[in-house]
């Protein structure tokens, strides 16, 4: 995929992304019901109707491309996969958006060969976006109120990772999962801070060099970190499981379901040595 690529598919998706944001923020502010599906996680009408609207400019922009969604994969409707496929999570973060907190996201990736190579990450109540611009090059911009409109406006400022301070590294830990798990691996390792984020906002973090690594123990699916890892990978970051071997997509036998992983932010992992 050719920088041009990155930048067509961005600007394709970028309306349909901005008002999947503009119809949960009119949740937001308004309340929702709220389900629970099979599993007991949560779901909303605004989980559904975002997605919609993604579906919908996916099958245009990309026909024939399959599209793992999280709603609909919840229906049992999950086509099959090839090489290329789309992964979907349109509110990730669904607990923070039920409890009022800002930090939920739109979550579109991109996987090809078992690796996100395109991603967009977008948190409405923030104004955050970030996005892929090329295989090496992620951007960042902010939009005060989401809506399809803006979209053309939008001007990107390129982000990066930074290289650690290994004396005093910066953490991010989930808001709602595993944080006791997450303090038993980085116990070995130097951290002076650390901080909590929801959704896939932590990828994001490393992404604009503002946090060093992120564990994950605890399980996850393939829609809540594709977009996230994509926008890393590009700004010089990598994930990993949680021995460094290489974290991939298309694990459709285990119902998409991860491992646990680490996010680092560096192009590979640093494991504290003995």
């Amino acid at each position: 995929m050719t920088p041009l690529e990155h930048d067509q598919l961005v600007r394709a998706l970028l309306p349909s992304v901005l008002e999947a944001g503009a119809i949960e923020m009119h949740y937001y502010r308004s309340g929702v019901a709220i389900e629970r599906k099979a599993d007991a996680s949560p779901v909303t009408a605004a989980d559904r109707e975002a997605e919609a609207v993604l579906l919908v400019a996916l099958a245009r922009i990309a026909p024939g491309v399959p599209v793992i969604a999280e709603e609909a994969a919840d229906r049992g409707a999950v086509p099959p996969i090839a090489d290329t496929f789309f992964l979907v999570d349109p509110l990730d973060g669904t607990r923070e958006f039920i409890n009022r907190r800002d930090e939920f996201t739109v979550n579109v990736a991109l996987v090809r060969d078992g690796k996100p190579v395109f991603g967009i990450v977008f948190a409405p109540a923030l104004g955050d976006l970030c996005v892929t611009l090329g295989r090496d090059r992620a951007g960042h911009a902010h939009i005060a109120a989401p809506s399809s409109a803006v979209a053309a406006a939008v001007d990107f400022a390129d982000i990066r990772t930074r290289p650690p301070d290994h004396s005093a590294l910066v953490a991010v830990a989930s808001l709602s999962h595993g944080a006791a798990e997450a303090d038993r691996f980085l116990a070995p390792y130097q951290v002076s801070q650390r901080r909590n984020a929801g959704s896939s906002l932590k990828f994001c973090l490393l992404a604009r060099g503002e946090a060093d690594i992120y564990p994950r123990i605890g399980p996850t699916m393939e829609w809540d970190t594709a977009a996230g890892h994509a926008v890393l990978a590009a700004a010089g970051g990598s994930v990993t499981e949680l021995d460094g071997t290489p974290f991939v997509y298309g694990k459709a036998v285990k119902g998409f379901l991860n491992p646990g992983f680490v996010a680092w932010g560096t192009p590979e992992p640093f494991f504290p040595t003995a």
